[in-house]
């Protein structure tokens, strides 16, 4: 999230961003099941992982990207931006954050 902030913050700041969009984001690319998987390594977590069928988890008509990867190139050239904080270890700063906060998910992860 700092990664995303930071982003943000510098764009605020600079006057050719003024009026465009930019991608934000991290170009480390993962499916949902690895996702998953990782989730339940880092947290020692016992659940299982479910599969739904595509069509049940959308309604009728929407469309999905298979892939998401954004192209951070414009705000990498604009103000520099690159993300310095992988997935694993967000992952393992949330699971941190929240063991310390609440008391009943905390004794459940240990």
């Amino acid at each position: 999230m700092k990664d995303v902030v930071k982003g943000v913050i510098a764009l605020t700041e600079h006057s050719q961003a003024v009026g465009d969009i930019f991608n934000i984001g991290s170009t480390e690319e993962i499916t949902i099941e690895e996702l998953a998987r990782k989730v339940k390594e880092i947290t020692n977590s016992s659940s299982p992982i479910a599969y739904i069928p595509y069509e049940e988890a959308y309604e009728v008509g929407f469309e999905d990207m298979m892939r998401r990867v954004p192209d951070i190139s414009k705000i990498s050239n604009l103000i520099g931006y690159k993300p310095m904080v992988g997935l694993e270890e967000i992952l393992v700063r949330v699971r941190d954050y929240y063991r310390s906060k609440t008391p009943c998910i905390k004794k459940a992860l240990e």
